[in-house]
């Protein structure tokens, strides 16, 4: 593993940020500590800064032996934000705020990219042309990115890719992963309310029961995937909330269902959108119930570029060798950094954060997953992840 000997040597103290970060986890949009610490680290290091994108963003501007004079720019991006659970660790750096947990591993991921940052700033005679540290918010629910495309990230700092990186779970310590196409699904939610006529449980047939009417729905919107979709397509339709009643004596005048859609392509999620709306009406129709359909479609799916995955692929390379670059497979999480790829050419990349075995004493004692509430970042990717930075950019800006 060919590591920079410097972001070996600052690793610990890198590490000491992140469980900072992770000690002290903020919702989107309220990463305002964490924005404070990331500022005022690159303006410790003689970073430029810039806040205020999508309200808690931070973006650094490293400018290379040039000045930045070349024009060619790349982004590197990291997301800051927590997630709304409880914490079921109990180490020193376990979250120090009720109901709000870094259980996604946005703190190593500020980490890399601070740690990153730290070493561009501090050999800027490595590269030519500017590198952007972009700090993003709400990721988890808030579309933190789009917000920043909003604010005018691409405008005011003009680049020519912009790369993104995950850590993973269940992949070997010690390896990466990034493929062309599809990484992460679209995020979509729908809401169906079939109304019918309430009434007394032992007179049926006085009432429009909305129950079975919404049993046959749940039925017929699972055969959406297996009968309209290509078999060589994916999506998912999932029902995931149902509502209805008070009383076992009494037939409400409702059931509402709620649920998640996604898909690897736009193509599939306008044909599932529609087929689930003609569904829905047409069966409340049949019942002589009536149906409230929505649908919203929260995040796009996100597709790496052919050419800047494979180059995102060959600098894993030159880290790990062939046998630390696995092949990635597209997962139907999703992904706000999608909307940066519908802006510019880029990659979403992966980093292995192993099995869980790097966790200290007083871990929840549960997998070591994501959204679990005994998740921890493994700290030892932070030089890996960080090297991989460094010299994705030094390679990118050379080769442009």
């Amino acid at each position: 593993m060919a590591l920079l000997p410097e972001l070996e040597e600052s690793a610990a103290a890198i590490a000491a940020l992140r469980r900072d970060i992770h000690a002290h986890p903020e919702l989107c949009f309220e990463e305002v500590r964490t924005s404070d610490l990331v500022a005022a680290r690159l303006e410790q290091w003689g970073v430029e800064v810039h806040r205020g994108l999508g309200r808690t963003g931070v973006v650094g501007t490293l400018r290379g032996r040039d000045g930045g004079a070349s024009g060619r720019a790349i982004g590197l991006r990291a997301d800051m934000d927590a997630l709304p659970m409880q914490e079921f660790n109990t180490f020193v750096h376990a979250s120090r705020h009720a109901g709000k947990m870094h259980a996604c591993g946005h703190d190593g991921h500020t980490a890399m990219l601070l740690a990153a940052a730290q070493y561009l700033a501090a050999h800027r005679e490595s590269f030519e042309g500017t590198v952007y540290v972009i700090f993003q918010p709400a990721e988890e629910g808030g579309g933190g990115a789009r917000e920043m495309v909003k604010d005018g990230l691409f405008t005011r700092f003009p680049m020519q890719a912009v790369f993104g990186m995950h850590n993973w779970p269940g992949m070997r310590a010690g390896t990466m992963a990034v493929g062309a196409g599809p990484a992460m699904a679209s995020s979509n939610e729908f809401r169906i309310v079939v109304r019918g006529k309430g009434g007394h449980a032992a007179m049926p047939h006085m009432v429009v029961d909305p129950v079975p009417v919404a049993a046959q729905l749940i039925l017929a919107l699972q055969t959406i995937v297996s009968r309209n979709v290509k078999p060589i397509e994916a999506g998912v339709v999932s029902v995931t909330m149902v509502h209805a009643g008070e009383a076992t004596n009494v037939v409400p005048d409702s059931v509402e269902l709620q649920g998640t859609v996604r898909t690897f392509t736009l193509e599939v999620l306008d044909l599932i959108e529609q087929r689930m709306r003609q569904l829905s009406e047409s069966i409340c129709q049949a019942h002589g119930a009536q149906c409230e359909f929505e649908f919203v479609r929260n995040y796009p799916p996100t597709i790496n570029s052919a050419a800047e995955a494979e180059f995102a692929r060959q600098v894993m390379r030159e880290i790990l060798g062939d046998e630390g670059v696995v092949p990635q497979e597209p997962s139907m999480g999703a992904e706000d950094f999608a909307f940066m790829l519908l802006e510019k050419p880029g990659a979403y990349c992966f980093i292995a954060n192993g099995d869980g075995d790097h966790r200290a004493p007083g871990h929840g004692g549960g997998p070591c997953t994501l959204h679990n509430p005994s998740y921890d970042f493994n700290d030892a990717l932070i030089p890996l992840g960080a090297t991989f930075w460094v010299k994705l950019a030094q390679r990118w800006l050379a080769a442009t």
